[in-house]
């Protein structure tokens, strides 16, 4: 308890706290719809994205964060159309976006600013890095993700399910899918500050998947996702704070040992 006070004492893990339980929970909510559609590489590929817009925005001195998120939407409806109407298969096109976007972005930052300590917390991470205004623009984007997607629940279930059946009964198929791709990429751009660009995705796909290996039903899953996605974050800041590692890393770590310990209960239950 102590050593949870001393954590606490410091502005800058107040702020990390903050957004990261907003984002655990966005990026849970969104996990569990983009896995269930075989589409979990989106974050993946929308995270290269922002690295890339966020180096550019350094590099022509704009704010990196703001610069980023209407580059991310951007892309998240260009892999989407890719997704729907290309022969180009969806894990290939993400596959191609978020290389080309990763590599205009150290490109730029090698021409520019270098490989600095600026560059290197977009692309790995650092809670020391979240400025006041950061945490604004990141907690308000966080609850209207929450907001938006809790109000359109029930569309985004028929759309992840069933998309043809989903628009027979009147649902607008492309406008939901098109709320989640942008949902998606905002919960990318505002959690690249904490998790870094090349650990983003694993905590939109971990808590969905550990989540699925205990709940049968999409409900069950998705409440779930979001309790084990906030656990896994502060039980990482606070691995991070013991054993002075990256914040992300740790992150990542508590998610992959979620997943396997789930793992081992999901079998245990089906015997």
């Amino acid at each position: 308890m102590n050593f949870l006070m001393q954590i606490l004492s410091y502005p800058f893990a107040q702020r990390a706290i903050i957004v990261g339980v907003l984002l655990s929970v966005s990026a849970a909510l969104l996990g569990v719809n983009l896995v269930l559609k075989r589409f979990s590489m989106l974050g993946d590929g929308l995270s290269h994205v922002s690295f890339g817009a966020a180096a550019v925005g350094l590099a022509c001195g704009i704010a990196p964060l703001q610069f980023s998120i209407p580059i991310v939407i951007i892309a998240a409806f260009l892999l989407l159309r890719l997704k729907q109407n290309s022969k180009i298969n969806g894990d290939a096109a993400t596959a191609i976006v978020s290389s080309s976007a990763l590599a205009i972005g150290i490109i730029v930052a090698s021409l520019t600013t270098g490989m600095n300590t600026d560059i290197s917390n977009y692309m790995f991470g650092s809670i020391l890095a979240l400025g006041k205004t950061e945490v604004v623009i990141a907690t308000i984007s966080g609850v209207i993700i929450i907001v938006v997607y809790t109000a359109f629940y029930q569309k985004i279930f028929s759309c992840t399910f069933d998309e043809d059946f989903a628009a027979v009964t009147g649902v607008n198929v492309k406008l939901y899918n098109s709320i989640t791709a942008i949902l998606t990429a905002v919960t990318v751009v505002i959690g690249m500050r904490i998790m870094g660009a090349l650990l983003i995705s694993s905590i939109i796909t971990f808590p969905a998947l550990s989540s699925m290996r205990i709940c049968k039903h999409y409900k069950c899953t998705v409440i779930a996702a979001a309790i084990i996605s906030v656990i896994s974050f502060l039980l990482g800041i606070l691995v991070s704070f013991a054993f002075d590692i990256p914040t992300g890393a740790a992150v990542v770590v508590i998610n992959l040992v979620a997943f396997l310990i789930l793992s081992l209960i999901g079998r245990v239950k089906q015997i």
